[in-house]
């Protein structure tokens, strides 16, 4: 509905209403309306998992299309990210923010600073949907705040153009709720519990849940070893829990993002089971590092399988874990997300321990050779050494192309002394490009990082404590901080705006008139930065 005509309903509702609504004026009623479009997380669900779908179909037509976004642990963060976005781009169109497993571990548990392993309580995640989703609905709020001021600016100048341009503006509002990707890390337990969590996060907002093959009182961060893998039944329960809670809440295009640790899980708590040769346990089983039995007294206790005809002894830990044979986690991903799309995932996740195209492509090529569409979202994470990984491909490709790289020593490439080569620049420019080269080669539709805003909060902390409690003193602050917002134009330096008092100040207006007690006024300190 437009500006005018969400005008025009309201005043023949108030007029319905008669002379006890008399206090009541139209035009706020409307401004209100607009400044708070989505009355609940299951409308936010709805409306981000369409935009999702959208920009899907828009990557399958061309892969320049990819998507981004950043992870977040707090609705601050994610809100600051969007009015960026807005402030240097124009449109959110194709970012969206990430809701990382590790950020709340880390940040938000009752329990502290927790590692990533699914112990920080379930409920702090849709908890943090909805804290994310509430503070980019107060972002629409405070930005078209500002434009109805403008507008009654131009009113009362009878400035009739721009109070049209004003109104066409407010009619084509782009909100800065977009869709969040949210980690559901292996679901918190069995399929029930996944789709009771599930549920939760949905009602919160989320458009789009991520779900990984992982043993769920197992499970470890990506990046860490010792992580144990399911058998695939058991994740198509849970990708299955998933996809009913979205059908359930009436979210039909809800977007279920499969995440194989494969690659890097040699482990597995249990053997698949299987009916007959070939059938999706049987495979599971076939990549069991396993050992012929052939004297049944030596077993004691022991888990037997048949292959092949012999019965073979799958080679079990200490830890009461079996292992899969070396060198078959490629293979593993690559079975992996065949049978998840084939089985109602929408999108893959493929956890990689380098940034390496080409080891990404060589799956996905043998994925699509089977589904022919499938697309991945992709971890550009800071647990990676990105400019070591990044200075040895470089390194490594001018050895196969004869160049002379005497003047460097791969193991040291991460040394400053490097920073200024002709290797490094050639190393930076494949960082660079290395999201757009991705999307292109290797099917990557969306790219996230998912620590960024842990890493920036440190180093920026870092810097200022450094200048603040040192030489600098106050001027530590003001040059590196607050001069700063203010010559680059970021909104928070009027920290009492961004905080909603003068959102506050108009609806104290509408609520009591010219009695309206507000905050805003020439003795506000925050004047000083208009």
């Amino acid at each position: 509905m437009t500006y005018h005509s969400r005008l025009s309903e309201a005043a023949a509702t108030i007029a319905q209403a008669g002379s006890p609504w008399a206090g009541i004026d139209a035009d706020a009623v409307a401004r209100m309306q607009l400044q708070n479009r989505f009355t609940t997380g299951l409308d936010i669900a709805r409306y981000t998992s369409k935009i999702l779908r959208a920009d899907m179909a828009a990557y399958d037509a061309d892969p320049a299309n990819y998507t981004q976004s950043l992870g977040c642990w707090h609705g601050f963060i994610g809100q600051q990210k969007l009015i960026a976005i807005k402030k240097h781009f124009g449109t959110t169109k194709g970012r969206y923010l990430y809701l990382s497993g590790w950020m709340i571990a880390a940040l938000r548990s009752e329990f502290g600073p927790l590692p990533d392993q699914s112990m920080h309580e379930k409920t702090s995640v849709p908890a943090l949907i909805e804290e994310l989703y509430t503070f980019l609905r107060q972002a629409d709020a405070r930005e078209l705040g500002t434009m109805f001021h403008d507008l009654d600016a131009a009113r009362d100048a009878g400035d009739a153009a721009a109070e049209a341009a004003l109104v066409a503006a407010i009619d084509s509002y782009e909100t800065h709720v977009v869709p969040i990707i949210a980690d559901i890390d292996a679901g918190f337990g069995n399929a029930e519990a996944t789709y009771l969590l599930a549920k939760k996060m949905i009602q919160a907002g989320a458009c789009a849940l991520q779900i990984e093959n992982q043993v769920s009182d197992e499970k470890q961060c990506g990046h860490q070893d010792g992580k144990v893998t399911v058998p695939h039944e058991d994740f198509l329960a849970k990708i299955r829990a998933c996809r009913y809670a979205f059908l359930e809440l009436g979210v039909e295009d809800g977007i279920i993002v499969a995440r194989t640790d494969s690659l890097g899980a040699g482990l597995t708590k249990q053997i698949a089971f299987s009916k007959e040769a070939g059938d999706i346990g049987d495979q599971y089983n076939a990549f069991l590092d396993c050992e012929e039995v052939t004297d049944i007294t030596t077993l004691r206790g022991d888990v037997v399988i048949e292959r092949d005809g012999r019965l073979m002894r799958p080679k079990r830990l200490a830890s009461n874990l079996f292992q899969f044979k070396s060198g078959t986690g490629a293979d593993r991903c690559v079975l992996d997300c065949i049978t998840s799309l084939q089985n109602g995932a929408d999108l893959l996740w493929i956890e990689t321990e380098k940034p390496h195209i080409e080891q990404i492509a060589s799956m996905v090529d043998r994925i699509r050779a089977v589904v022919p569409d499938a697309k991945l979202v992709y971890n550009n994470s800071p647990s990676f050494n990105w400019t070591l990984n990044f200075r040895q491909q470089v390194y490594d490709a001018w050895i196969d192309a004869g160049k002379d790289v005497s003047d460097y020593e791969r193991a040291a490439l991460m040394s400053v002394i490097y920073d200024t080569t002709p290797l490094a620049a050639e190393a930076d420019e494949k960082i660079r490009t290395f999201q757009k080269d991705a999307a292109k080669r290797a099917g990557i539709f969306h790219h996230l990082i998912t620590l960024p805003t842990y890493h920036t909060t440190a180093l920026s902390i870092d810097n200022l404590a450094r200048e603040y409690f040192g030489e600098a003193g106050m001027l530590g602050y003001v040059a590196g901080v607050q001069r700063k917002e203010i010559r680059e134009g970021i909104a928070c330096v009027r920290h009492q705006n961004m905080s909603g008092s003068d959102i506050g100040d108009d609806h104290k207006e509408y609520f009591a008139g010219e009695a309206a007690l507000k905050a805003g006024g020439v003795h506000n300190t925050m004047n000083q930065f208009a």
